[in-house]
């Protein structure tokens, strides 16, 4: 949160107005400080504070699993038999899994051990990665949450939200908009849905573009995770002329439209 947050402060407004904000799940978090719906303390506190109730509990885990091609092409067939998979393991008795995230051409379930493992052992090997379980992670975004939300509703209340000063995109790919967020709306959607639903961050990515049509894309620091899911989101949609990787990396090469903070030669770009 610190490193994401000092990045945000570091663009260069003189080159750059920020047309909104966005995050994948903790991502949110630090969106909320961004955008101004949260002081930097008050962000803080809240992201120690979930964090240390869904450390402390622990419930669940998450997975992950790729739909798309190695040209980062979506492959519906593959896309839809992993939702199926969803529904059949759910039949069956005590397990419980659903979508965590939707992350560019990546789905993220989260389950129950049970759940996770008669999916792990129904999904064939893929890049020798996939299916690729989360260490130390918990069931975020699934209704194995509520008691997380519960024990988050009971600790926070809405006073601490604010207006936010720029346009804030969340997991459903609803808006949050500077005059136009109530304080007790914003609260229940951070406390509630955001923590036991699913969060959808590809939607996110492209209401932000289509809504906004930035210039660029700036990927906070540390770390270059996200670079690749945020293509794909762009992919997804055949942003720009975008339809397939080598489209991405060739839009990239001389003039890259997502510039991100954790690469040394595109933080300049920007600061």
């Amino acid at each position: 949160y610190g490193c994401a947050y000092a990045d945000f402060l570091s663009i260069n407004r003189d080159k750059y107005d920020i047309a909104c904000v966005t995050g994948n799940s903790m991502g949110w978090y630090i969106a909320l400080a961004c955008a101004g719906a949260l002081p930097f303390a008050g962000a803080l506190h809240l992201i120690n504070t979930m964090g240390t109730l869904m450390q402390d509990a622990l419930i669940g885990g998450q997975m992950i699993y790729p739909f798309i091609n190695d040209n980062w092409e979506v492959q519906e067939d593959q896309k839809q038999h992993l939702l199926s998979l969803i529904k059949d393991i759910n039949a069956r008795p005590e397990h419980d899994l659903y979508i965590s995230i939707m992350l560019g051409g990546m789905m993220v379930f989260g389950g129950n051990a049970a759940a996770l493992q008669a999916l792990k052992d129904t999904l064939p090997p893929l890049q020798d990665r996939f299916p690729l379980i989360l260490p130390n992670h918990a069931a975020f975004h699934t209704p194995l949450q509520r008691p997380i939300s519960e024990k988050a509703f009971d600790i926070f209340d809405a006073s601490m939200f604010d207006n936010p000063h720029t346009p804030l995109i969340d997991g459903r790919g609803h808006a949050w908009r500077p005059y136009a967020t109530v304080d007790e709306e914003i609260f229940n959607y951070t406390l509630g849905h955001q923590v036991y639903d699913y969060y959808d961050f590809t939607r996110a990515v492209q209401v932000s573009i289509k809504e906004y049509a930035p210039d660029n894309i700036i990927i906070l620091g540390p770390g270059t995770t996200l670079g690749g899911a945020v293509a794909q989101c762009l992919i997804d949609i055949g942003w720009q002329g975008m339809h397939n990787k080598a489209d991405f990396q060739t839009r990239q090469k001389d003039d890259p439209y997502i510039i991100t903070m954790g690469m040394d030669e595109q933080r300049a770009l920007v600061v």
